[in-house]
């Protein structure tokens, strides 16, 4: 009998994967599928346990290295991305339609098929350089993790915070990784001069969901143990609940919050799950997959949050939602943040520091 997949990649490979799927990308003018017609040499589910889908790394050949945007609802306009796609696999990642630009699946190759920027100091020594550039705070982890696994061996990350240190320039981290904490020596020293703050994303406090629904990412407890480490340094550190997922997560706000002040943490966010092009899809199948019982509550109260819609991306209330229930979790993580004490005043990152180091052959100054 003739099995046809919809899908590049058997699911028993998908094993520690986020994505159950590995569907084209909505640019691709053909769709690939796999097909089990029987006569298959190959693994059978009987036989051993098959090879998991292993990590493939490419090298990006971008000539710039900050992006720029014009979002009215975000609070940076700058950003650093020194890796495309993210192992963490994490299945509601807004990031992972970027995949189809390059013509690859928003699914398993998002988390799989990763593009890193080994250049990316040098590009970014580059613009910090030029005579027209303004000054402005630097974000990073705003698309793919800064600190996924890939991190470790390549210190691309790292490299970046060397520059962005030497040039005295401000940058603000969130990544969901405790393996920020060995770069302490550089964000401490950049935190004592008001150029670094960061904050841990914590979805959850359930080590099981976590592990389900974000794979490869550090688990939630190291992650609150990297606020205490942030903190301690003189870094200050802050918190994201995001994405809010109801009937899923949602109910866990006002605990992980918790935790995090308890942690050190003195800032605090939350968004509301996205679902955009692909991810719709992809959430909906790991919903039916790992979550059955609860799969149609989920997205029903999602659409009640998107004007029945599985999305809206509409500025200004495509990170919070609108409705009911909308609202009531937006007045849950206010009043949690005032009875914690998170978002009080404090000082903007300093951008009035910022110097355009000496380099070989420079003339040196008079002053």
């Amino acid at each position: 009998m003739t099995v046809v997949l919809s899908s590049t990649i058997r699911p028993e490979l998908l094993r520690g994967r986020g994505a159950l799927s590995n569907h084209a990308g909505r640019y691709e003018k053909q769709t690939r599928v796999l097909v089990d017609d029987g006569w298959d040499d190959g693994w059978r589910p009987e036989d051993e346990t098959p090879p998991a889908l292993r990590t493939e790394v490419i090298h990006d050949a971008s000539r710039s290295i900050i992006s720029h945007n014009k979002s009215p609802d975000l609070s940076f306009d700058q950003s650093i991305n020194p890796y495309r796609g993210c192992e963490h696999g994490c299945i509601y990642c807004f990031a992972r339609p970027t995949h189809a630009y390059l013509g690859l699946s928003p699914g398993a190759d998002f988390e799989s098929r990763l593009f890193a920027k080994p250049n990316a100091a040098e590009l970014l020594a580059k613009e910090l350089s030029a005579p027209g550039y303004v000054p402005r705070v630097i974000a990073m982890g705003t698309n793919t993790d800064p600190y996924q696994p890939l991190e470790k061996k390549m210190r691309i990350t790292r490299s970046i915070l060397e520059v962005l240190r030497d040039f005295r320039h401000p940058v603000a981290i969130v990544t969901k990784s405790p393996l920020i904490l060995r770069d302490l020596d550089i964000l401490s020293e950049m935190a004592a001069m008001g150029l670094a703050k960061a904050a841990l994303s914590v979805t959850t406090l359930d080590r099981k969901l976590a592990r389900t629904m974000e794979p490869r990412a550090g688990t939630p407890a190291r992650r609150l143990q990297a606020i205490v480490g942030l903190v301690q340094a003189g870094v200050p550190a802050g918190v994201m609940f995001a994405p809010a997922i109801p009937a899923l997560n949602d109910h866990e706000m006002e605990n992980v919050l918790t935790a995090a002040a308890e942690a050190g943490a003195r800032s605090a966010g939350y968004v509301l799950l996205r679902l955009p092009l692909e991810i719709k899809d992809l959430f909906r199948e790991w919903l039916d997959a790992k979550v059955p019982g609860r799969a149609k509550h989920v997205m029903a109260l999602i659409r009640q949050m998107r004007g029945g819609k599985d999305y809206d991306s509409q500025w200004n209330t495509r990170m919070k939602g609108t409705g009911p229930y909308a609202e009531m979790m937006a007045r849950r993580f206010h009043l949690a943040v005032k009875k914690l004490g998170l978002n009080q005043p404090s000082k903007p990152l300093a951008i009035n520091s910022f110097r355009r180091p000496p380099r070989i052959g420079d003339q040196l100054s008079l002053l």
